[in-house]
């Protein structure tokens, strides 16, 4: 038995190592996974299979609620042939206040629910001949495609800030753990517009302009959002230099968004115009801090007490101006800063900015913020905080909805903690700002890039930057 090693043969072990990616993305799965778990208390079907069971305000006691089921009633997806942006619906009929109403998303996020409203009428069809199918209510099939769709748009995110990080392979595990993720991946349709912008900004990286502009349009198709990254590249792109480059890129995004918009617009432009007039007749949301102010105090709003329907007029003008100042401030920064912003904290700032002066901010826009914070500032000291903060956001305003004779907590906890959510925002801002104009503090220049966000910025010379009291133009300074 054995030979001259022993009566044993020798036995080698196997290691299995597992790339950062593949950690990244495993612990992607489990938090979209924590997410359903969340969501779950909201998709017990009725015993007949009729619906869901929401009964005594289940939605807000478990925090659980999701606009993905409301809505696939609500804008008419559960109706067979009905197409959205060209079917209606009146509203609050047989009053004075009532108006007809159409699909309220962007073409690109409206198609999207359409195309998995279609894949729900398709399956429930498939159940009466293909007996073995699971089965449930239409709107928990609704919910279960969109959701599977939001899980793979996330991995792509997930997969695309990886990318960018190549000398900090960890850093998008931030976000790939992000609180945010388990209460937000299927609140909404917000998915779709993350993966395009995130996506963009991995294209602008490796230099596919063009590529970059589609991606952008596409984005913008499906929320407004994206666009405010061609804006930060515009800035970065005269600094440099480069505004040829830049106007290839903003012309595929022209153009894209013209194709994607123009046949609804021509076949139905009233449809095509909801999301427009909705937007600009709204008032300040609950989460907004227009609304903060007006009930911690007695200040009745720029405009007054409005009519059902109203414009306001004056916040909207606001609104306009506030951004527009805080974009040029960024756009400043960009200019002065002795050396160039990184392509990412830019783009931080803008949309940033953006959420801060809106006068909407829905719970799942905090998720826009989440691979730019990443690629921005990877500091889990400061990104984490902020997250379990703006997560925790979403519990008082879920009690906040739920009627205080049945346990809700009122107005005040949340108000507080959106004040406490902004201030948070604001600070991560600022330390972004602190790292622009003390690059040796940034992390990601600290490891040894320039701005592995930037494409064909990073490592460019400058052509234009202002500095000192005077604001002095220099030309040909070196980025450094």
């Amino acid at each position: 038995m054995g030979g001259k090693g022993g009566s044993r043969p020798a036995l080698t072990r196997a290691r299995v190592t597992l790339s950062p990616l593949a950690v990244i993305i495993t612990v992607a799965f489990v938090f979209l996974g924590l997410a359903w778990v969340q969501n779950s208390p909201c998709l017990e079907p009725l015993h007949n299979n009729s619906g869901l069971n929401w009964s005594n305000y289940r939605q807000y006691r478990y925090a659980c609620y999701s606009d993905v089921v409301p809505l696939y009633t609500g804008e008419h997806l559960n109706e067979s042939g009905a197409f959205p942006y060209s079917t209606s619906w009146v509203e609050e009929a047989g009053t004075k206040n009532a108006y007809t109403r159409y699909m309220e998303y962007p073409v690109l996020t409206g198609l999207w629910m359409w195309l998995n409203a279609q894949i729900t009428h398709g399956y429930t069809s498939l159940q009466s001949s293909l007996t073995f199918l699971p089965r449930g209510p239409e709107v928990l099939v609704f919910f279960s495609s969109l959701a599977f769709f939001a899980a793979l748009f996330w991995v792509f995110t997930i997969w695309c800030i990886s990318r960018m990080s190549a000398r900090r392979p960890w850093d998008a595990l931030i976000a790939a753990a992000s609180p945010l993720v388990i209460v937000h991946a299927f609140t909404n349709f917000d998915m779709l517009a993350i993966a395009l912008a995130t996506g963009a900004m991995l294209a602008w990286s490796r230099r596919r302009l063009t590529l970059a502009g589609i991606l952008i349009g596409l984005g913008t198709a499906a929320k407004l959002y994206p666009v405010l990254l061609l804006l930060a590249l515009l800035v970065l792109c005269v600094r440099a230099g480069k505004l040829r480059q830049w106007t290839d890129t903003a012309l595929a995004t022209v153009v894209t968004w013209v194709v994607v918009n123009a046949p609804i617009f021509f076949l139905f432009p009233h449809g095509w115009l909801e999301f427009e007039r909705l937007n600009s007749t709204r008032g300040a949301d609950p989460d907004s801090l227009y609304n903060v102010v007006h009930q911690f105090t007695s200040w009745g709003g720029f405009d007054g007490p409005l009519g059902p329907h109203q414009t306001p007029t004056k916040l909207n003008e606001f609104i306009a101006v506030a951004l527009v100042f805080c974009l040029l401030a960024i756009a400043w920064i960009a200019i002065s800063a002795r050396r160039r912003p990184r392509f990412s904290q830019l783009a931080f700032l803008a949309v940033a900015v953006f959420l801060l002066t809106n006068k909407v901010w829905s719970p799942q826009y905090s998720l826009w913020l989440v691979p730019l914070a990443v690629l921005a500032l990877p500091r889990w000291r400061w990104l984490l905080p902020w997250m379990l903060v703006d997560a925790w956001l979403w519990i008082p305003r879920m009690y906040f909805y739920l009627p205080e004779t049945s346990g809700g907590w009122g107005q005040n906890p949340f108000l507080i903690t959106v004040i406490v959510r902004d201030l948070a925002v604001a600070l991560l801002c600022a330390r972004v700002i602190y790292d622009i104009y003390r690059p040796a503090h940034d992390l990601v220049r600290r490891s040894g890039d320039d701005d592995p966000t930037g494409g064909i910025l990073d490592g460019a010379d400058d052509v234009l930057v202002l500095q000192g009291p005077r604001r002095r133009v220099l030309t040909g300074a070196p980025a450094s």
